[in-house]
């Protein structure tokens, strides 16, 4: 990682960190930190606590103590699971709101429109950018109720796009997963999943690939799949296999662009009706060939290269 860019993105966000700043102290007013007004508009009207340390990204610990102070200003009911907003609060949280509000339209006042389409324009790639480095993607145990959650919402898609629905008693059971089972999360929140098991000496199969509809477009699946792949190579497998089904336009486009050739079928999954092989070399030693920055590679191969490239997808 080049050091300009990691100053480029400092720089960006001490202007940004003061600008904001400058424009909160104008309309919230200086008796109002920018943190407590936030906090305010996160409780809503009532939320649970474990909940609103989520979204905020902080422990439970320094958000019940800033609920304490709002609790002394009667803004807040603070219970031991729940926040609650008095008629006091909900009368101030409507006021900052309006100041929030009149600070914006002042800012946007400046630009020009074609200013600020590129302004909002930027705000939602940064978002997107942002939210994409943001999501975690970590081993957990197969039987974990996370990861049985999302392969259940796997199949209720799957079950409502095949015109022949889906039997969600074909999903692996945890007892089966004799690779790795890999759960992405975004700020502690469930959002993809994806395992692989053995099926032989250096050969296996990478099952249930599976993006959230409120996250799609980041590259979570993208991400997913490699980290498969990695984990699958630096544990003796050489070569990868995985199937889908041709309604799933999204997962062929990113197997074949991530360098899998179609072949005959090798399992008995109704489902898979489409199958993919990759060869994978250890992350240690992918330097020695055509290298992909998720540490596999693969020869090339005449199907590889009538391909071409091809966008990606999310799921199998």
């Amino acid at each position: 990682m080049e050091g300009e860019q990691i100053e480029r993105v400092r720089d960006f966000n001490r202007y940004y960190t003061q600008r904001f700043s400058a424009l909160a102290d104008r309309f919230l007013g200086r008796d109002w930190p920018i943190g407590l007004a936030r906090l305010l508009f996160a409780v809503g009207v009532r939320c649970d606590l474990r909940d609103l340390c989520a979204r905020l990204g902080q422990n439970r610990d320094q958000v019940r103590r800033q609920l304490a102070a709002l609790a002394v200003q009667g803004l807040v009911v603070l219970g031991d699971r729940t926040a609650e907003l008095t008629d006091a609060g909900l009368r101030q949280r409507d006021e900052l709101n309006q100041r929030a509000e009149a600070g914006i339209a002042a800012l946007l006042g400046e630009l020009t429109g074609r200013q600020r389409r590129r302004l909002l324009a930027a705000q939602d790639e940064i978002r997107r950018v942002l939210r994409a480095a943001a999501v975690v993607v970590a081993a957990v145990p197969p039987d974990l109720p996370a990861a049985r959650d999302c392969l259940s919402r796997y199949a209720a898609e799957l079950d409502a796009t095949f015109p022949e629905g889906f039997d969600a008693g074909v999903l692996t059971c945890p007892d089966e997963v004799t690779g790795t089972q890999l759960l992405a999360t975004e700020q502690g929140r469930p959002v993809g999943c994806g395992l692989w098991l053995r099926l032989g000496p250096g050969v296996a199969e990478i099952r249930h690939l599976w993006v959230a509809p409120e996250a799609r477009g980041l590259g979570i699946g993208r991400k997913l799949l490699g980290r498969l792949e990695v984990d699958a190579a630096n544990r003796g497998i050489a070569t990868v296999r995985l199937g889908t089904h041709p309604l799933l336009t999204e997962a062929l486009a990113l197997y074949r662009s991530a360098g899998y050739d179609d072949i005959g079928g090798y399992s008995d999954n109704a489902y898979n009706q489409l199958a993919f092989e990759k060869v994978l070399v250890r992350a240690d030693v992918a330097g020695s060939g055509p290298g992909r920055a998720d540490g596999t590679c693969r020869p090339p191969s005449a199907s590889a290269s009538r391909r071409g490239a091809v966008a990606s997808g999310f799921r199998r």
